[in-house]
Parts: structure tokens; C-alpha cells; sequence
């Protein structure tokens, strides 16, 4: 399924705001006051005829989560920590092959992301962290511009080395091995913030920042496989790999995790429309139940 379009929905500005440390902004409308124009992807009057409360949003609201559309990957844009919430690919033996090099790829900014908003290449300069692809490159060979908007910075977090060239690279190679084996292929990744207990007994959720705009570093990465198999049965494969060295000796199995546990720690509800309690979904722990 090839997935068409740009931006799905952004976030939607504020209209009208007070500048910092120079007195009070003042902002005028450039229609009748209710007029769309200007006031961003959401009608004043849709919402007039939503709710009762509509005159909070005569201004516009502060944010929505955006969801953006790649030629081969969507994500979840999260402003804050300047980086995807998720990303979601389908991989299909088709897919994995084509013409497309990584050699014509480029890191560069997202512009469709505010630049307040936005990692930047020089946030990564001497910060000892690779740029590290969500959705990878390798898995978009079929189509130039789909592997070059891999290098979209909001497809990117800070990784380490070590993780990223080793054992986060076999993940990737193995997720692309189980394309040639089943029917469809769905790949769900994202950061994890997890908290840890620090010396005075709390628990306490600690990530560090690098460059001008703060990028967040995650304390781990979650990868969540939908494999759906010739047989109909939906099989779910969910890894959690830490954000530091990593001894690539170790199984993949070893990372294994209940789906339960990434659904907790990041917010999210995966295969949604599936009743987890079907006998055609099954869930692939460690050691293999």
C-alpha cells in the first residue's frame, strides 16, 4: 500500500500571544472576526457548531499531535522532545528492492516542522551520537524519495554508535528477513523514556538533551513487528533495545518483550483494531511464548 500525500495534520498555532520582555503583542485579524482565513487547518465554525465552548478556540488552539505522511513511512511528530512518538512502516519483499541508494541521501531539517520545533544537523555535531533512523533506510530501497525522507531529521533520534552499526542494525536486517517469509510485514517504532530508581529511592524519568534545540535522547527504543502470515494468523514480535553499548553476541530473543510493557511505557496501543485475546493473534516473547 503505498501512502500518498505530505502532511496529514499539523499542529495548529496560536493566534494571538504576548512577546517576552518587550511589552504586549497585538495581532489583528485580516477578515470579520469568525472568518477561517488565517486561523489555520480547523474551522472557528466547525467548531461553533461542535461545542458549546467555542470561544476558546476563536484563536486557534495550541496544539494537535501531527501526524505526518511520507511516500513510505507515517510518524507521529512529538515537538517536544523533537523527534517521532512513532513510526509506522509496511515492508513487502517488493519493497526491499529497487534502485535507491543512501550515497544520494541526505540528513537535512524538516521543514514542515516549525523551527522551534526542529532538530538540526549541528544539534548532532561533536555530541558523540549517530543520527539514528526510526524508519530504516534499507527498507525503502524501492523508490529514491522514499529513502531519502528517511534522513528527515523527524525520522531521527540520537543513538548510540554501538547500538546503532550493531545490534539496532541486526534488528533492522532481521525485521527485512521476515519480509520474504510472510504475507505483510508492519513495523512499529519509537523513543522510550523509562524511569529508573536513583540514590534517595524515587523513581525518576532522566533523559539528556543535545544541541541549540534540546534534542531528546531516549533512554531506549522500542521496535513492535505485525507480522501477518499466508495462514491469516497475526503474529506480534515487540523488542526493547537500551540506548548505550550493546554486545551484538546477543540473541535478538534476548530483547524480547510483552506487548503490554511498551503500551504502558509509551502511551500507545498497538494492532488496536485486533481483540488481543483471539486465537489468530499470537504474541512472541522470550523465549518464544
Amino acid at each position: 500500500m503505498r501512502l500518498n500525500g505530505k502532511v496529514l495534520l499539523s499542529g495548529v498555532s496560536l493566534a494571538v500571544g504576548a512577546a517576552l520582555g518587550a511589552g504586549l503583542t497585538v495581532w489583528r485579524f485580516q477578515g470579520k472576526c469568525g472568518d477561517e482565513g488565517g486561523l489555520g487547518i480547523l474551522s472557528i465554525h466547525a467548531f461553533t457548531q461542535l461545542s458549546p465552548a467555542a470561544g476558546l478556540t476563536r484563536f486557534g488552539l495550541p496544539g494537535l499531535t501531527q501526524v505526518k505522511s511520507r511516500e513510505s513511512h507515517v510518524l507521529s511528530y512529538d515537538p517536544r522532545l523533537r523527534g517521532p512518538a512513532w513510526v509506522l512502516e509496511h515492508l513487502t519483499p517488493e519493497r526491499l528492492q529497487g534502485g535507491a541508494d543512501r550515497q544520494y541521501s541526505e540528513f537535512m531539517e524538516d521543514g514542515s516542522v516549525h523551527p522551534y520545533h526542529r532538530a538540526s544537523n549541528s544539534d548532532y555535531k561533536g555530541s558523540g551520537f549517530d543520527r539514528g533512523h526510526l524508519a530504516a533506510a534499507a527498507n525503502h530501497k524501492w523508490n529514491q524519495k522514499a529513502m531519502d525522507e528517511t534522513f528527515l531529521l523527524s525520522n531521527v533520534y540520537p543513538q548510540n554508535p554501538n547500538l546503532n552499526q550493531n545490534s539496532w542494525n541486526n534488528l533492522e536486517k532481521y525485521c527485512r528477513s521476515l519480509a520474504k517469509k510472510n504475507k505483510n510485514v508492519y513495523i512499529c517504532t519509537g523513543p522510550l523514556f523509562l524511569p529508573r530508581m536513583e540514590p534517595d529511592g524515587k523513581m525518576y524519568v532522566r533523559y539528556q538533551v543535545i544541541g541549540a534545540n534540546n534534542v531528546a535522547v531516549p533512554t531506549h527504543f522500542f521496535k513492535v513487528v505485525v507480522l501477518e502470515k499466508l495462514s491469516g494468523e497475526i503474529e506480534l514480535r515487540s523488542y526493547i533495545m537500551p540506548n548505550c553499548p550493546v554486545d551484538d553476541k546477543i540473541p535478538l530473543d534476548r530483547f524480547l518483550v510483552p506487548i503490554e510493557s511498551i503500551e504502558r511505557a509509551a502511551g500507545l496501543l498497538f494492532v488496536p483494531n485486533i481483540l488481543k485475546s483471539t486465537n489468530n493473534l499470537k504474541a512472541i516473547t522470550a523465549g518464544g511464548k
